[in-house]
């Protein structure tokens, strides 16, 4: 085994897709039980749930339909 390696040649890792951003955010407990819940179904670690369904809402550009108590919806006509 050699004393010292050198990296500065090396190869980026061909299969990360894209570099991940470590994030704090406040969840609701039943939010994050439902993932975790989902989790132990598929065996897929609650967090890369989440991530893959925010990375599905930002792909296809979903938007939430908010109305508020006491707004009006706005006619379509």
């Amino acid at each position: 085994m050699k004393t010292e390696y050198d990296f500065s040649k090396g190869v980026r890792n061909p299969y990360v897709k894209k570099e991940k951003k470590a994030v704090t955010i406040r969840l609701e407990n039943d939010v994050v039980g439902y993932f975790k819940s989902m989790s132990s179904e598929t065996g897929i670690p609650y967090q890369n749930l989440i991530n893959l369904y925010l990375r599905d809402c930002a792909e296809h550009s979903r938007k939430l339909s908010l109305i508020w108590k006491g707004q009006k919806e706005e006619s379509t006509e």
